[in-house]
């Protein structure tokens, strides 16, 4: 009982203490104005910048979810966490100087200027129903199992009400039902008062915070772990370090061969389908890039692209390397699943119990930085791209403000309400979200050709779209279950080849009927577009640690 209170008071404390800085760093900010509320007053700096990008990526389920492969197959996860490097220095001097330059305050609200207003609202229901349905009740239901089972939290409520923690119970009478639907409202709850009451800058401001957060109590489950398995070899810390470099090299080979398919991540990937993916996700996704819209100048704004970019580069550090000390750990298990009980497993075992407070307050932190961060970017692009154009085009800055505020409180309920059903779904979440996928490689195609091909015409995003999403559905859910030689076709190689089909039919419609004049990018003046002096330098250091890294964890150096 004295553990539950000490961890009791120690979640509590560090919540709090998140919330009372954010607070008192915000107190003063007008946030009637469009860029007080959604852009921070576009005075964030680039460590905010990148702290509050790497939260908004990194979530709870992520710590299970990518040491759940790896404990099943190895490095080669890390290649989703370090070749976003790339992608974000392609979004900070390629693409950044082209959002900042128009004064942008959503992705859609370029496709307008570049196309028409149809092609604006047809990018804005696309990305905002994949917020409201798949994102934020999957993130709120993904996180709150986390957590749930990282704390056994569930045993918890089955020993205070009575209920089931058998599986196959009706949701009325399931404990984990209900504690996955505390976690999940406490995490609404929380994150809701960040985004519709505090804005972008409290959201920014917050997930730096639990960001070093998460970066120090991630770090120490690999250093505890490594201290168990040293133990197991009768030694500690050094002694784990040697058992898992030499016990099984072939687990720290990151390359993977060309033809595997998921959880697999084929090396030809990296830098095709996976650099195509990556591009949408750091430099198109709204909930992603709009702290960068807020930065200060493009100084900052670069500074913080390049920082998110080290970041990521370590953090298979805390989402990768637990994974393979749990499979080292734990011999006597043969069958691992899909993996995600091993990080669990491992935090149960080798967590201090009196460090369990300050770890579940870095889980929920995480949970909440990826559900605030998608909520006020779908409040945003509700009220600036759909509400204001459609229904109030001569509205105030602050009508804007209550709309979006009223929006954000609705979809938080709606998600709420629908996140612990997921538990009942099975596979269709995953499934779904394979689905959306046909949408993002064409998102972004229009948004880089818009900056940089001039002629491409209007017609041609309601051409491309539609094509590429009949051709996605029927080569990812029907010919790969109709031919044999496309069953094991990672679903990344088909966003490769879709990309360049894309590029061809562009070309093709260019060529067919081009933009009657030249599209002009407009200077909005808003920032200073003084470029980061040394961000080059900076940028050429964080790819070549890139690279370092798959030498490393390759055959040439700790894989076999």
């Amino acid at each position: 009982m004295n553990n539950i209170i000490f961890t009791a008071v120690t979640f509590v404390g560090f919540t709090a203490l998140v919330a009372l800085i954010s607070w008192w760093k915000t107190r003063d900010d007008n946030l009637e104005t469009q860029d007080g509320y959604y852009l921070a007053g576009r005075n964030l700096t680039g460590g905010i910048i990148a702290g509050s990008l790497l939260m908004t990526n990194l979530s709870a389920e992520q710590l299970v979810g990518n040491n759940g492969q790896a404990v099943r197959i190895g490095m080669s996860p890390m290649g989703w966490e370090v070749t976003s490097a790339i992608a974000l220095v392609i979004l900070a001097f390629v693409l950044m100087p082209k959002y900042l330059q128009t004064g942008l305050t959503t992705v859609p609200e370029f496709f307008e200027e570049r196309y028409d207003a149809g092609t604006r609202r047809l990018v804005s229901f696309i990305v905002l129903m994949s917020y409201v349905i798949i994102m934020l009740p999957n993130v709120l239901y993904a996180g709150a199992q986390v957590f749930v089972n990282i704390f056994s939290f569930d045993q918890l409520v089955a020993n205070i009400t009575g209920l089931s923690l058998a599986d196959g119970v009706p949701f009325y009478q399931s404990a984990k039902f209900w504690a996955i639907a505390i976690v999940c409202i406490a995490t609404a709850i929380v994150g809701s008062l960040y985004a519709i009451c505090g804005g972008l800058k409290a959201i920014a401001l917050s997930d730096s915070i639990n960001g070093i957060g998460l970066i120090i109590g991630g770090l120490l489950v690999p250093v505890f772990g490594l201290c168990a398995l040293g133990a197991v070899h009768g030694g500690g810390f050094f002694e784990g370090v040697d058992a898992f470099v030499n016990t099984d090299p072939t687990l720290l080979n990151a390359i993977d061969a060309p033809n595997l398919n998921e959880p697999y991540l084929p090396w030809p990937l990296l830098f095709t389908g996976l650099l195509v993916n990556n591009l949408y996700f750091w430099a198109t996704n709204q909930s992603i890039i709009q702290r960068t819209f807020g930065a200060k100048n493009l100084k900052e704004a670069q500074r913080g692209a390049i920082f998110a970019g080290f970041l990521k580069i370590l953090t298979p550090i805390i989402i990768v390397i637990p994974g393979i000390i749990a499979r080292l750990l734990y011999t006597n298990v043969t069958d691992w699943g899909n993996g995600d009980t091993a990080y669990p497993m491992l935090v149960a075992d080798v967590m201090p119990k009196w460090l369990l407070g300050f770890f579940a307050a870095v889980m929920f932190g995480a949970i909440l930085s990826s559900f605030n961060s998608i909520l006020n970017s779908a409040s945003t692009i509700y009220a600036l791209d759909i509400h204001r154009p459609v229904f109030s085009p001569d509205a105030s800055d602050a009508h804007m403000v209550k709309i979006g505020q009223t929006f954000g409180t609705i979809v938080a309920v709606i998600s709420t309400v629908m996140a612990p059903f997921f538990m009942y779904a099975g596979g269709i979440t995953s499934t779904v979200n394979s689905a959306f996928a046909a949408f993002n490689t064409p998102l972004f195609v229009f948004l880089f050709v818009g900056f940089f091909w001039k002629k491409v015409p209007s017609i041609a995003a309601k051409i491309v779209i539609p094509i590429h999403v009949v051709l996605y559905f029927f080569l990812q859910f029907y010919l790969r279950n109709k031919v044999a030689a496309l069953a094991n076709i990672h679903y990344l190689y088909f966003t490769a080849a879709l990309f360049v089909f894309d590029m061809l039919l562009m070309l093709l419609i260019v060529k067919v009927h081009p933009r009657e004049t030249d599209f002009v990018l407009h200077d909005a003046k808003v920032v200073d577009m003084t470029p980061w002096k040394t961000g080059k330098i900076w940028a050429a250091v964080s790819l070549v640690i890139m690279l370092l890294a798959y030498v490393v964890f390759s055959p040439l150096c700790l894989g076999a």
